[in-house]
């Protein structure tokens, strides 16, 4: 298989009926399958998730990248599709819980329903077949008609019992909704992916996963038809018009109204990465956090930045590295910091130059894991209290339960070098611990967020520090990513008159 058109993008969704379905299987198992024949495999995952992203990438050797018109815009995921896909063999996007799931239930907002239909992509739903035989049509039947503008192209029948069982399942499927039954996979208890594995990086850097990884392409072509999926994923259109479905055209409109803020030219804000980039004289650098501790980061938000004028400088707390030396800004993301607290509160040249960054009003960004490590202390989930960087007048602790969950509107409480009172990041909130500060009363939000169960105050914003729980994308408003950079700037220029 060649890339004949550049215009052309073989593509497929891998979306499920529900969360649990198999669709994370099939789509590691189809990336691993076809890269044993030679393809070279793009990675997408429809939604805010990082941990499904990690697997891709250690699956096809690239990085992954998130596709959320909620939290970006239509034209924004479009846009990045585009780039990314550009140049490989073939795009295979992994959706996010059900097909129709997202952040409306009376819409496809947020959905992989909507992400299908702006990227023109055909579909292979995936059905967990377990206990059921003719009923596995009526759960299709009812996919296809819910959305008649999507192309589900074809089916992968998951847990079946026995080739005699897909057997039934592959007829009555067919007879009623008139797609082909592409493939299907046994039940097979010892294949499932590990759920919110709070070791995955360490774990895919020790090859821990690759026998997973074999087993669930293994298993995928002992059953599934891999010719007729490729011929499915190049019956997708060239992506070379502009119309956007009339199914998105609404949810971009409602966007615009939603927060009354900045997102009124939302549409016409991508940065275009590879043509955009701004130059300094003096470029500023931004030290970014990424090991095993640190590893959440939407690749736009870094590609943004550097789109905006910045150098990025990668770091490791985890193997002892401080704060780089001459940098302009600081970027702390989020990832496991509860499963390497020994480690980080025993790194004091990286604690302390957190403490020496803030003194000398240096930006600080954190999100999520990053925001943990700026408090007093971190209880483990053992209840170990470890000292952490004491930047924040509070205390993190872990606890068994989700504390958060959901997309969130960021409203900036206050003027910051990200966002100015009143402006708008849109992002995602996933966090089992919780903050406790010392003095609620006087404590500087960053953010009201506004999500499902309605407005909060979140994070910690004062001097040159905006912390929070939630990760936010600044693909949602580009130009907090540029305020950003002009601030490390206007730091860097400061730092060098005084020297």
């Amino acid at each position: 298989m060649t890339i004949a058109d550049r215009n052309a993008r073989p593509r497929l969704i891998i979306a499920g009926t529900g969360s649990g379905a198999g669709k994370t299987t099939v789509t590691l198992g189809l990336m691993r399958a076809l890269a044993q024949r030679g393809l070279s495999v793009q990675g997408f995952k429809c939604g805010p998730d990082f941990i499904d992203p990690t697997y891709h990438t250690a699956v096809t050797g690239r990085p992954s990248r998130n596709l959320d018109a909620w939290m970006t815009s239509p034209e924004y995921v479009r846009d990045t599709f585009e780039k990314a896909s550009a140049g490989h063999d073939i795009s295979i996007i992994e959706g996010v819980m059900g097909l129709y799931d997202g952040k409306d239930p009376l819409s496809n907002t947020g959905s992989t329903a909507e992400i299908a239909l702006v990227t023109q992509t055909p579909v292979i739903l995936v059905v967990d077949v377990r206990s059921m035989a003719r009923s596995a049509a009526a759960i299709v039947l009812g996919f296809q008609q819910l959305e008649p503008e999507l192309n589900i192209a074809g089916v992968i029948v998951n847990r079946c019992g026995s080739a005699g069982h897909y057997t039934i399942v592959q007829k009555a499927i067919k007879q009623m909704c008139g797609i082909p039954v592409v493939g299907w996979l046994k039940r097979d208890e010892d294949m499932s992916i590990p759920e919110r594995h709070l070791g995955l990086v360490p774990a895919i850097e020790r090859g821990e996963l690759e026998p997973l990884f074999q087993r669930a392409a293994d298993v995928l072509m002992e059953g599934t038809d891999l010719d007729l999926l490729l011929e499915l994923a190049t019956s997708a259109p060239p992506l070379n018009a502009e119309e956007v479905s009339s199914a998105t055209t609404a949810h971009a409109d409602s966007a615009n109204d939603e927060s009354g803020s900045n997102y009124d030219s939302l549409s016409n804000s991508v940065i275009h990465v590879n043509n955009r980039h701004v130059s300094y004289a003096v470029q500023p650098v931004i030290a970014v956090a990424r090991d095993a501790a640190f590893n959440f980061y939407y690749p736009d938000n870094l590609e943004l930045l550097e789109a905006a004028g910045a150098r990025l400088h990668y770091f490791s707390p985890l193997a002892g590295e401080g704060i780089p030396t001459d940098v302009d800004g600081i970027y702390l993301g989020g990832g496991f910091p509860e499963e390497f607290a020994a480690e980080i509160a025993g790194n004091q040249e990286f604690l302390e130059g957190l403490r020496q960054a803030v003194q000398s009003n240096m930006p600080l960004f954190a999100e999520c894991g990053g925001y943990m490590v700026l408090g007093e202390t971190l209880i483990d989930r053992k209840g170990v209290t470890f000292d952490m960087a004491g930047i924040i007048p509070a205390q993190v602790q872990m606890q068994k339960k989700r504390a958060a969950l959901g997309y969130r509107e960021a409203s900036s409480v206050r003027d910051s070098f990200l966002l100015k009172k009143g402006e708008v990041l849109r992002g995602h909130e996933f966090h089992y611990s919780t903050m406790t500060y010392r003095d609620e009363e006087t404590i500087p939000y960053a953010y009201e967020t506004k999500g499902m169960r309605g407005l909060k105050q979140e994070g910690y914003a004062a001097g040159n520090i905006v912390a929070g729980y939630t990760h936010v994308h600044l693909g949602s408003y580009p130009a907090a990513a540029r305020r950003w950079v002009e601030h490390c700037l206007a730091y860097r220029q400061e730092r060098d008159m005084q020297r």
